[in-house]
C-alpha cells in the first residue's frame, strides 16, 4: 500500500522536474498526472484493505473494491474509522472513476487511430490526490499501530 503512495509521489515528481526528465530521457511536454491519482486510489484502497483485514472481517475474492469500499464505510457509522476518512477515499475513488470512464469511452471512440491522454489538466486533481492518500494512510497505519492486537 506505501508502494503506490511512493509511485504516485515518484510520477507527480516526474511530471514537475524537468531534470528529472532529462535524466530519464522523457520528453519535455510529457506528464504523469493520471497515473498519480490511480496509484494514489490504490494507496488508499490498500490502506483500506488492509484495517478492514485487520477487523477480523472476510473479504470475497471477486468484487473487493466494492466489498471494501462497503466494510470500510461501515467501520465509519460503528465508529471505529474518522467519517473523514471516508470523505478522502469517496474523493480519490470518484477521480479514479472519473478517468475510467473516460478511458472507456475513449476506447469506444477509437477506431483506426491511437489516442493520447491529455493528463496536464489532471495536475490539480493529482495534488489533492496525494494529500488525500498521504492522510489516510498515515491515519490508518497510526490506528493499527496504537492497537496491534486489536480485532
Amino acid at each position: 500500500m506505501q508502494n503506490e503512495l511512493v509511485a504516485a509521489e515518484a510520477f507527480f515528481s516526474l511530471s514537475e522536474l524537468a531534470e528529472a526528465k532529462v535524466l530519464l530521457k522523457v520528453p519535455r511536454d510529457e506528464t504523469f498526472y493520471s497515473a498519480v491519482i490511480g496509484h494514489a486510489y490504490y494507496s488508499i484502497f490498500y490502506a483500506a484493505k488492509a484495517y478492514v483485514l485487520y477487523t477480523g472481517t472476510k473479504l470475497p475474492e471477486q468484487g473487493q473494491h466494492k466489498a471494501v469500499y462497503s466494510a470500510f464505510k461501515r467501520l465509519v457509522k460503528q465508529g471505529k474509522i474518522d467519517s473523514a476518512l471516508l470523505e478522502l477515499y469517496d474523493e480519490v475513488k470518484v477521480k479514479a472513476e472519473t478517468l475510467l470512464e473516460i478511458l472507456e469511452g475513449e476506447e469506444k471512440k477509437r477506431t483506426t487511430f491511437t489516442y493520447k491522454t491529455h493528463s496536464q489538466a489532471n495536475k490539480d486533481p493529482a495534488s489533492d490526490s496525494i494529500k488525500n492518500a498521504q492522510v489516510f494512510f498515515s491515519h490508518l497505519k497510526g490506528l493499527i499501530e496504537k492497537n496491534p492486537n486489536r480485532r
